[in-house]
């Protein structure tokens, strides 16, 4: 008898929430078959089947919050006597109408799909576990939508988070046709994914020795660089000022490469390329995917590469490669009118960048006559316990360097921490 414990998915991933199991207590697995699927604040992970076996017993039902490491499930041998009388098989004919209909549209065997009704019988929703993704259904039991009304964008017809998304913009799939009333007012309990952010922001805050450094930087260089990049583009996405932002924040990290580090129990780890992640928003939450090799990769090729992840994170379809490293990430409140922003650090990281709305000030010249120039305001929150108040000083410096003298953004990227 072997047990099954909740995996550990990223470096900081203290707890797991168990979503679906694909499997019923009784039923033989096989190594790689999809036994159940976890959801962090970050992103939602398929769990296979490390081992033949038969599952002999669920220790924690869908939707149960588990820390990593705890055992969740037991599985034994293949060849072992189990005590449990295997499921019946069943004709395929007896399977519910609803599920034959959706298994053909999709071109699924039969023996791909586990049925959970009575004597082994395929119903409607064995089949949509099969051809719809994790977050769709997660955004499906919430709001109520019929996954057998909707139409999946993905490969082979498979429903992903945008394609619930947009019916539940609509209204469809509710019964209702319209708006969902607002809710009585009262106490609400928050859901499994907000309540582990608020235990991990709540953590980060009060474990965290955050201090902040202010700088106003003058961005008329980095506007008119823009706008000239972008009227010249050919075949690349344009270019945002969250973009330039990526790019000048890990020639900095490269300049600063001691900074590249992180804080975890066992001792400071040095990181081996220069990430930073990008706060995005979600219709699931905050998302911080992490641009990888920021320093590195050409202007042009690190926007193409960033289009990427904000598509993933808006479509739920994040990887643990996507929102893993980095020492740092950029929080761009600047397109909400905002003109500044304290924030609070995502462990491991052991920095963030606020960046506020471009503003219009008169600034002394050279002769000391008033002059408009366009600024923002960066505010780097930095984790006490690996840098000083000099260092952090220091960083942002280098970044307005970059930002108010853009031109390097564009240099062929030279050798990995020079």
């Amino acid at each position: 008898m072997s047990e099954i414990v909740m995996p550990k998915f990223g470096l900081t991933m203290t707890e797991g929430l168990i979503t679906v199991w694909h499997r019923k207590v009784g039923e033989a697995v096989k190594a790689g078959d999809l036994l159940f699927e976890v959801e962090t604040e970050k992103v939602t992970n398929e769990v296979p089947a490390s081992a033949d076996g038969v599952l002999e017993e669920i220790l924690f039902a869908e939707g149960s919050v588990v820390p990593v490491g705890q055992p969740i499930a037991r599985l034994s041998g293949g060849g072992e006597a189990t005590g449990v009388s295997p499921v019946p098989s069943v004709p395929a004919g007896a399977d519910a109408p609803s599920a034959r209909k959706l298994m053909a549209e999709h071109g699924l065997d039969r023996e791909s799909v586990t049925g959970t009704g009575r004597g082994g019988r395929v119903m409607k929703e064995d089949v949509l576990r099969v051809v719809a993704t994790p977050l769709a259904r997660r955004i499906a039991r919430q709001d109520g939508v019929d996954l057998s009304g909707v139409t999946g964008s993905g490969p082979n017809g498979r429903i992903k988070a945008a394609d619930v998304s947009a019916i539940r913009g609509t209204g469809a799939g509710t019964g209702t046709g319209t708006a969902p009333a607002l809710p009585a007012s009262g106490l609400v309990q928050p859901d499994a994914v907000r309540a582990a952010t608020a235990r991990r922001v709540q953590a980060a805050k009060r474990d965290i020795p955050h201090f902040y450094v202010t700088r106003h930087v003058d961005i008329r260089a980095l506007s008119r660089l823009r706008a000239d990049l972008n009227a010249a583009a050919s075949g690349h996405a344009r270019l945002s000022v969250t973009y330039l932002l990526v790019k000048a924040t890990g020639l900095a990290l490269a300049a600063h490469p001691h900074l590249n580090r992180v804080w975890l129990p066992d001792g400071i780890l040095e990181l081996g390329s220069i990430g930073v992640g990008i706060v995005t928003e979600t219709p699931h939450g905050l998302r911080i995917p992490v641009a990888d090799r920021a320093d590195q990769l050409p202007l042009d090729e690190l926007a193409d590469h960033c289009a990427g992840l904000f598509a993933r994170a808006r479509a739920g379809l994040l990887t643990t490669q996507d929102v893993s490293g980095g020492a740092i990430s950029i929080s761009n409140v600047g397109m909400f009118g905002a003109d500044s922003l304290t924030p609070i650090i995502s462990p491991p990281q052991a920095m963030i960048l606020g960046v506020g709305a471009e503003q219009t000030l008169f600034r002394p010249d050279a002769e000391g006559r008033p002059e408009a120039v366009q600024e923002i305001i960066l505010t780097l929150a930095a984790d006490h316990r690996l840098i000083d108040g000099a260092e952090a000083a220091r960083f942002i410096a280098t970044l307005s360097s970059l930002l108010e003298a853009p031109l390097a953004l564009l240099r062929a990227p030279g050798p990995a921490g020079h």
